[in-house]
């Protein structure tokens, strides 16, 4: 497929997105368009337009070319997922409704202080920058492979190219626009999944019968595993799909804030029931797409992508067939669907980041002697320095060691949603008070014991002597257990443990 239509493809994209923002920020001024939509937000928008952030370029990408290895196995994480967004609508949401939130982290400041408000904000803008950052990388790394590096553009070019797309669509309208600009690409993006499958089953001549068949005959399809030892363990997947699902959707301002924008919370609990459905079957699609692209392989003899040490490269497996195998269809296919989930997943944390330093770290909403035109320059200013801020941190994962960076770099970010969800759990659950300046303390300390208790097992060969100290010169760390998921609850108890070592039985109420 020629680089320069890709590139008309793209362009002619975001010309769409352009046409939304202009329409939905016509009438905008206040902030409060910006951060909740005026409280006007339909719920069927934004339940569809939350697939999109869902489902961002990684998941387009690495979740059919991981079907290789992991085969099925991601749907235990799916259905853990679903019992998660029940948790968020009968229990979460509830509670930032009654409190009238803006920022979900304002309700650590009232339950326990500022420092506990800034600890979640800031855990927040760090996973989400990084999260970000990895799936633009990601994405924008596949299209400059396959597009950029024949026309000579330079990566850095590409990406400043994207981050100032993005920002000229969301800088105004914030919320408001999001909403609607996200109902667009998770249309595109399903229909990228959705046609990618047609554009198989019609190379290889099969109808709709014959593409279940064809799915059920590969030997991927295996759902359900019961290795303990495993990451793949169905226990250990479902319930870190339920965590992941209350921490990075119920506990994430970027995903919350869409919520609140709902006019009531009877139809944001509307919004996530429906979202749930929709998120377990779209799942399945890309689940099914990915035997197929090796059926699809196996079929026409192809042969697979092989980085230079020869190992398989699965996240260049469904590009590299889209772009050289599928024809023109099944390549504009691909590249609209990329696109959608590279913008939909990056575009609305300008917005959200922006959300949370304001109103979790400045405090702007607190400050009288800040009128509204001040607030708003503030804000603006605000909303371009995170820009460049993911532009940078993008760039670090091209100058450094990229594949060791981008697996660090999604470790440390799940990591960081451990103290989160121990934050909020013990928030809720108990009515304790905490000695509001040691929480940052336990918050930092709770990731780390996270990340040595699943680590040591490592250190057999890097420190052996502390590896035998530890475990014995013949033992093996927890009988050679893997973990998986489940390292967010870890994370979680450690921070909920440390939490109740500071608090003490005085109550703080809310306000």
């Amino acid at each position: 497929m020629s680089p320069y239509l890709i590139i008309a493809i793209l362009l002619g994209y975001f010309g769409l997105l352009m046409c939304i923002s202009w329409y939905t920020t016509r009438h905008s001024s206040s902030d409060n368009d910006y951060f909740l939509g005026s409280k006007k937000s339909p719920w069927y928008a934004v339940a569809f337009g939350m697939l999109g952030d869902s489902l961002s370029g990684v998941t387009f990408i690495s979740v059919p070319g991981a079907v290789k290895d992991a085969q099925f196995s991601y749907f235990q994480l799916v259905l853990g997922y679903f019992v998660g967004y029940i948790v968020i609508s009968r229990i979460l949401l509830p509670l930032y409704y009654k409190l009238e939130l803006t920022s979900i982290y304002s309700f650590l400041g009232q339950r326990f202080g500022a420092w506990s408000e800034r600890t979640g904000a800031f855990y927040f803008l760090v996973s989400r920058t990084l999260g970000a950052a990895a799936r633009l990388f990601l994405a924008v790394g596949v299209i400059q492979l396959f597009v950029f590096d024949a026309l000579g553009i330079p990566f850095e070019l590409s990406v400043a190219i994207v981050i100032v797309l993005m920002l000229i669509y969301t800088y105004k309208g914030g919320i408001k626009t999001l909403v609607w600009t996200d109902v667009l690409q998770s249309s595109v993006l399903l229909l990228g999944v959705v046609l990618s499958i047609v554009a198989i089953s019609g190379q290889m001549n099969i109808g709709p019968m014959g593409i279940w068949d064809q799915v059920m005959n590969s030997q991927h399809h295996t759902i359900f595993f019961w290795d303990w030892h495993e990451k793949s363990f169905f226990p250990k997947q479902f319930l870190g799909g339920m965590f992941i699902a209350i921490a990075m959707t119920g506990l994430d301002q970027n995903m919350m804030q869409k919520n609140l924008s709902c006019p009531n919370i009877a139809d944001a609990q509307k919004n996530i029931r429906w979202f749930s459905v929709i998120m377990v079957v779209v799942n399945i699609f890309f689940l099914c797409l990915g035997a197929l692209l090796y059926q699809y392989i196996q079929h026409f003899e192809i042969a697979l992508p092989l980085n230079a040490q020869g190992k398989v490269v699965t996240d260049h497996v469904f590009p590299m067939l889209a772009l050289n195998h599928f024809g023109l269809f099944g390549a504009a296919v691909f590249i609209l669907g990329l696109t959608a989930a590279t913008f939909s997943s990056a575009d609305s944390v300008l917005t959200t980041l922006t959300t949370s330093f304001y109103v979790d770290v400045l405090h702007a909403e607190q400050r009288p002697n800040w009128n509204d035109h001040k607030k708003r320059r503030i804000r603006q200013a605000t909303h371009i320095g995170f820009a460049v801020v993911l532009m940078l941190v993008i760039l670090m994962f091209r100058w450094l060691n990229q594949n060791a960076i981008i697996d660090t770099v999604l470790m440390i970010a799940g990591l960081t949603y451990g103290p989160l969800l121990g934050l909020f759990t013990f928030g809720i659950l108990l009515k304790r008070k905490l000695r509001d300046a040691w929480v940052p303390v336990v918050c930092i300390l709770a990731p780390i014991l996270t990340y040595f208790l699943a680590n040591i097992a490592t250190m057999k060969e890097s420190w052996p002597s502390l590896y035998a100290l530890m475990v014995g010169e013949d033992g093996v760390w927890l009988g050679g257990y893997k973990f998986g998921n489940e390292l967010l609850i870890v994370n979680a108890v450690f921070t909920f443990v440390g939490l109740l070592l500071i608090s003490h039985r005085r109550q703080m109420h809310l306000k």
